[in-house]
């Protein structure tokens, strides 16, 4: 089925903490240049610490259509979303969909309309790791592939889109666009200083209880030398109690923040380390070192510019990481995210194209 006549409205779909950083400045555009729109919350991130909080202190409102997908495998969570998102379009008869970066609620989002003959445009398109292991990395892919309109962060991106024979068109990043709109003094958290910001999501290190040891283990060594504040994902809570039930008095386990707490976190750590593609970015935006936990980075950015380091799930070596790295001053001479303008670059495009 395709949908013949359509609606001069802009469905934009997502469904974690990530993509809601990345739409905050897209709408915020869209709403000063006039077009109308709705917002489509898969629920994929669902409680509290995960979703609310950031629609609040984000300043986004409600979003006008909610799933409450929740958390299952990979495979049922996207057939659900699949059939709930088809369900939308069916309905609302949009012009144009919006999706953002690799999650599955991006998949399901391209894959649901382009199967309806509704134009997709994905935010953050042509960004790789080249690592087919992660989840992330087939959802971005497959995105690419089914979607009509490319917005992409970096040069980098938009290169390697043309490799894979895709035309895309370099926006710049939204993720710098949030940072830049975000009011300095709103930037604040309760932590005294010096401490290492620390976190820890991804499937990679979270599946396997044997590399999450190591990492834990680097970290404990770590926190003998300097306080280590670890905002505890709901992923990594539940598949590790016991383990950080004891943590060490200077490694201090709290709840997810929000946004603006977290980048004011990002802003006075000595030293960030993470799997997150996102707080990589936003470190080095912010001028903070960065150990990331994996082997390979969707922001080579990051590492080509000193500000970045990539290292395995060995307690020694992220131990020894984190002391190189802690602390480093890098200069950005060349900011490869942009201006700050990409989200009126993609509200200009699809005023352009779809109203």
């Amino acid at each position: 089925m395709w949908i013949e006549e359509v609606r001069a409205i802009i469905l934009h779909i997502v469904g974690a903490r990530p993509q809601f950083i990345k739409l905050a400045p897209v709408v915020r555009a869209f709403r000063e240049l006039g077009i109308p729109y709705a917002v489509l919350h898969t629920g994929q991130h669902y409680d509290y610490a995960m979703s609310d909080l950031h629609f609040t202190s984000l300043g986004l409102e409600d979003p006008q259509f909610h799933l409450g997908i929740g958390s299952d495998s990979h495979a049922r969570q996207t057939a659900r979303m699949l059939g709930g998102i088809e369900e939308v379009l069916l309905r609302e008869c949009p012009s144009f969909v919006v999706v953002y970066g690799d999650t599955n609620s991006t998949l399901a989002g391209a894959l649901a309309a382009v199967k309806l003959g509704i134009p997709v445009g994905h935010v953050e398109a042509g960004v790789r790791s080249f690592d087919r292991r992660m989840p992330e990395e087939i959802n971005r892919v497959v995105a690419d592939h089914v979607s009509d309109h490319h917005f992409c962060p970096t040069a980098n991106a938009l290169s390697l889109l043309g490799r894979e024979g895709i035309e895309g068109i370099l926006t710049g990043d939204v993720m710098y666009d949030a940072l830049l709109q975000t009011r300095r003094e709103e930037m604040t958290h309760p932590y005294a200083l010096p401490f290492v910001l620390v976190t820890i999501h991804r499937a990679e290190n979270t599946d396997v209880p044997e590399k999450f040891a190591g990492i834990w283990t680097g970290l404990e060594l770590l926190s003998h030398e300097i306080p280590v504040l670890f905002p505890v994902h709901p992923r990594t809570r539940h598949r590790f109690p016991d383990l950080l039930h004891d943590a060490p008095p200077n490694l201090t386990l709290i709840e997810p923040v929000s946004y603006l707490t977290m980048l004011a976190m990002v802003r006075d750590a000595l030293l960030v380390i993470t799997d997150s593609g996102g707080v990589q970015k936003e470190a080095f935006l912010l001028g903070t070192p960065c150990v990331t936990v994996r082997d390979t980075t969707e922001w080579p950015e990051t590492v080509q510019a000193g500000a970045n380091t990539l290292v395995a799930a060995d307690p020694e070596a992220l131990h020894q990481a984190a002391c190189t790295m802690m602390g480093l001053e890098f200069e950005m001479k060349d900011n490869p995210f942009g201006t700050g303008t990409a989200s009126l670059a993609i509200a200009g495009f699809t005023r352009d194209h779809y109203l």
